[in-house]
């Protein structure tokens, strides 16, 4: 599955840097914190969340950690199903400022 050129960057132009940049509470959550870790690796669909996280409920996990301070945002793409049927696939994706929040949250956990 390929992305849209607008998920597939790391962002971190200089308006979205000057964007507000809120503290992230991090969590001690291991399904979140797995979350956490795929998602700065690649963009997450909601089945390979769940499959990452080891949740069966990957929308809910989300909305928690946007309780804790990201966006966290879902973008529907254009996919198939299994059948061979247009969908549209939601993707979930960090944003660069949410990247900033939780990389400085997890070097503050290291460093205690």
């Amino acid at each position: 599955m390929t992305a849209p050129a607008e998920l597939r960057g790391h962002g971190g132009g200089r308006e979205e840097r000057q964007a507000n940049d809120t503290e992230f509470r991090l969590t001690d959550n291991p399904r979140e914190l797995r979350t956490l870790h795929a998602a700065l690796r690649r963009l997450l669909p909601r089945e390979q969340g769940d499959r990452e996280a080891g949740s069966s409920n990957f929308p809910d996990l989300v909305a928690g950690l946007r309780r804790r301070g990201l966006e966290f945002p879902c973008t529907r793409i254009p996919d198939h199903d299994r059948d061979g049927k247009p969908i549209m696939r939601g993707v979930y994706h960090l944003t660069a400022s949410d990247r900033r929040k939780v990389i400085r949250a997890l070097t503050r956990r290291d460093k205690q």
